[in-house]
């Protein structure tokens, strides 16, 4: 990955170790200068102006290393920065595309912190690592070259001698580094989890009781987080040891090896002045070697985690092609679907025939199937057998983006963004103006609620809705299907949380609209079956079975499953009205 993002951007790489290159040639000119002063000093051959412009020379040297070392973070900086972005867009880009499938063996924690902190430290090791590498390398290259064929080969070579043991260190600390920098960010992802779900669930915490027991849930996994980055940081740390610990004993063999060559005069004290000067230098390369090696470490452990979300094959294939004809009757056909290990399917052998401007009721006991049925048409789902087709042509011969444009799905718990009320109806449609708003606020029967609120339209509905009630946000969520102005509108029992006035109002308004959209169809799936009375076919489901059919009339004189449900409803809205 890293290899590839380099090529794209060789220019900016190209830039930055250019001026790495010129930084590192100074920097290996500053000792060899500074010996040939102090070699002219002691010969007395430098007084006044002269040595004045010998210490312009070093000035302006350092000034120059400065600049430079700004230059190319900035240059390399910028296009790291874009790496980072292009990893986040393509992650969401493939979180986007996975179905509720992939999403059910994930958690949000763990999705929210490949998204943020393991993209960082990718980030850190395309963009620090390779230029710190590239530039105690070639520092390392030129200081030993200097240091072995510019002033002594048998000096150089003595104090290189505890280096090969440094460089054992640092492949010992790098192993463990590895599995602790992983370990870190499994439990930075823990942590994430507890946040996110204890935050969504703030309300359930509270009224249950619960929010000690939270806290110290969440307490334990700050401790463990703490606890595994303290210990790859204090694997990261061991490389300084081992730094220090070489290079003492480089010093200490190059003072003594250093003073015997000047005491037999095989070497000038200058000489020995720039070589201690440039096993000096030696401190970067080797810091850089052991930091380079750390951030490699955490960009490779983070890489583990995000390379096979990247990968994940797609839960829901989207290759249809076709085009979708006008107008598309809503068909299926022997339709059959079972969840994984489940004993018998949940729905099988369902048929019916949604024509354009139709409204289909889907009614049942709880697990009869319903919301399975919505599954399969939004594709969020595969049936096992048979399937769905609009307009003759099969759903997955469609491409998703035209399926969704399509339906208008209004579910029983819909979801509201920290957006205004406005924004919120405004979803599918951002381009609606606000009079086009308002009048699908009225259809949905919540024009009324949103201008009691503080700023009307413009009232921030805070995070998922929080500040609305649940019919509240039912109704936010009609309006907001009614302005998308899709053909198939799906109401998922999405009356549950109104009252039987505002649901009478709601039907209302939607007879209405479909009198003045005669080509829009409607699919109503409800417990109350007040929602469905009017609707041109009723399907009862039954354990995934379609058990009665027909119109509201047609299913009362049945007196099956519907005809009982319906005169329990009627006692039950009798009772609650006396």
């Amino acid at each position: 990955m890293l290899a590839a993002f380099v090529r794209e951007h060789w220019r900016a790489y190209a830039a930055a170790g250019a001026m790495l290159s010129c930084i590192a040639l100074l920097t290996v000119w500053i000792p060899r200068q500074v010996g040939h002063v102090v070699d002219a000093l002691v010969a007395g051959q430098l007084h006044g102006p002269g040595l004045l412009r010998q210490l312009g020379l070093l000035v302006a040297a350092g000034l120059v290393i400065y600049l430079l070392r700004a230059g190319w973070r900035l240059t390399l900086f910028k296009a790291a920065y874009q790496l980072g972005a292009r990893l986040r867009t393509r992650l969401f880009a493939r979180l986007a595309l996975q179905g509720p499938a992939y999403f059910q063996a994930q958690r949000t924690g763990d999705l929210m912190a490949l998204a943020t902190n393991d993209i960082d430290t990718v980030e850190q090791a395309a963009g620090e690592a390779m230029l710190a590498g590239f530039d105690g390398t070639q520092t390392l290259v030129l200081v030993l070259a200097m240091m072995t064929v510019g002033i002594d080969w048998r000096l150089g070579l003595a104090a290189l001698l505890p280096f090969p043991l440094m460089g054992l260190a640092f492949w010992w600390i790098s192993q463990h580094l590895h599995q602790a920098a992983q370990d870190s960010l499994t439990r930075f992802g823990d942590l994430n989890q507890q946040v996110q779900e204890s935050l969504a669930g703030v309300r359930t915490l509270r009224a249950l009781g619960l929010v000690d027991r939270s806290r110290a849930r969440f307490g334990e996994l700050a401790d463990r987080a703490a606890e595994a980055s303290f210990r790859s940081q204090r694997w990261e740390a061991a490389y300084e040891p081992a730094v220090g610990m070489t290079l003492s004993a480089a010093f200490a063999i190059a003072l003594a090896v250093g003073g015997w060559l000047v005491a037999r005069r095989e070497i000038s004290i200058g000489q020995l002045t720039a070589f201690t000067m440039y096993l000096g230098q030696l401190i970067w390369p080797m810091f850089a070697a052991g930091w380079v090696l750390a951030l490699l470490e955490r960009g490779r452990a983070a890489w583990g985690r995000l390379a096979p979300v990247l990968d994940a094959p797609l839960t829901l294939a989207d290759e249809g092609r076709a085009a979708l004809p006008s107008p598309a009757p809503l068909q299926a056909r022997g339709l059959t679907y079972g969840f994984p290990g489940a004993r018998r399917p949940a729905l099988e052998g369902v048929d019916f025939t949604l024509p354009p401007g139709r409204t289909l009721g889907i009614v049942g006991a709880t697990g009869s199937g319903k919301s399975t049925l919505v599954r399969l048409l939004l594709r969020q789902a595969e049936p096992q057998a048979g399937g769905l087709a609009l307009g003759g042509v099969a759903l997955p011969e469609l491409p998703l983006a035209t399926l969704r444009a399509h339906i208008a799905w209004v579910p029983q718990e819909p979801f509201l963004f920290s957006a205004t009320v406005a924004e919120n109806i405004a979803l599918a449609r951002p381009q609606a103006t606000p009079a086009e708003v308002e009048a699908a606020a009225r259809l949905a029967a919540v024009h009324d609620d949103i201008a009691r609120l503080p700023q009307g339209y413009a009232t921030e509905v805070g995070e998922r809705g929080v500040t609305l009630s649940g019919g509240q946000r039912q109704r936010v969520a009609i309006a907001r299907a009614l302005l998308s102005d899709a053909p198939l509108l799906v109401l998922d029992d999405a009356l549950s949380a109104v009252d039987t006035g505002t649901e009478t109002a709601i039907l209302s308004h939607l007879r209405e609209l479909r009198a003045a959209r005669p080509d829009r169809s409607v699919i109503v799936i409800a417990h109350r079956l007040s929602a469905v009375m009017d609707a041109d076919e009723i399907l009862v489901l039954k354990q995934g079975h379609v058990v009665e059919r027909g119109t509201h009339a047609e299913l009362l004189a049945l007196g099956g499953w519907y005809a009982a449900q319906w005169r329990y409803q009627q006692i039950e809205a009798s009772l609650e009205a006396a």
